[in-house]
């Protein structure tokens, strides 16, 4: 695969460079070795007591979370559908499953919005096809497919717009905003008191309310 070029902001500057995207391998359990269909995965996922993904023939189950992971998740949820209330835009959080075809993948993202109406999986009632934000929250078992193959993923939906990262571990969020060349800028934050601002919504979140009640013992 050639490198994919980005824009990277540097003191309000914006830079191109070329980047690499990691491939290393996810760090989950595979569920047998053995090739399962879309159609077997969704039959065992409705029976499964937790979630797993799937990825092109292999059901992976999905790591449990950690008590910062999901309050970060829930409080960018929570911030996200206040501030959208009266706007023409879904939030989902974790429990509504992705299908991405080009790619034959299901996966659970953190934080979902969908401007306008869901487009549902035909055939299905929990299952949505057209994200215009992904947000996910970081661990350290899945942070390379995250911000690797997992962005390679997610990049061939059409609607999708908007990437953002955070980690669970320090205050850091990386920013990925798709622009109208197709190209895609990556803006970083490190501090409690920087506002995050998602370009394709109208809405803004500060760094202090991602990660307000978090522990860091």
């Amino acid at each position: 695969m050639s490198p994919i070029p980005y824009y990277y902001v540097v003191n309000s500057k914006v830079v191109v460079l070329q980047h690499n995207l990691y491939r290393e391998k996810i760090m989950l359990t595979e569920i047998q070795q053995r090739h399962y269909t879309p159609e077997e995965y969704l039959e065992l996922e409705e029976k499964a007591d937790t979630k797993n993904e799937y990825i092109d023939g292999k059901i992976i189950s999905m790591v449990g979370g950690t008590p910062n992971h999901n309050d970060i998740a829930g409080n960018f949820y929570a911030y996200l559908k206040f501030a959208l209330r009266n706007q023409n835009h879904k939030i989902f959080i974790s429990d509504i499953r992705l299908w991405i075809p080009h790619y034959r993948i299901y996966t659970y993202p953190d934080v979902m919005v969908i401007s306008g109406e869901p487009i549902l999986q035909e055939n299905r009632t929990d299952t949505v096809i057209n994200p215009l934000i992904i947000v996910e929250v970081l661990s350290r078992s899945t942070k390379n497919y995250d911000q690797g193959d997992k962005f390679d993923y997610y990049r061939s939906i059409p609607e999708f717009k908007e990437y953002i990262l955070i980690d669970q571990y320090k205050i850091y969020v990386e920013q990925f905003t798709k622009t109208p060349e197709s190209k895609w800028l990556l803006t970083e934050y490190h501090s409690p008191d920087e506002i995050l601002s998602l370009s394709s919504i109208n809405f803004q979140i500060p760094l202090n309310e991602i990660y307000q009640g978090i522990n860091w013992g």
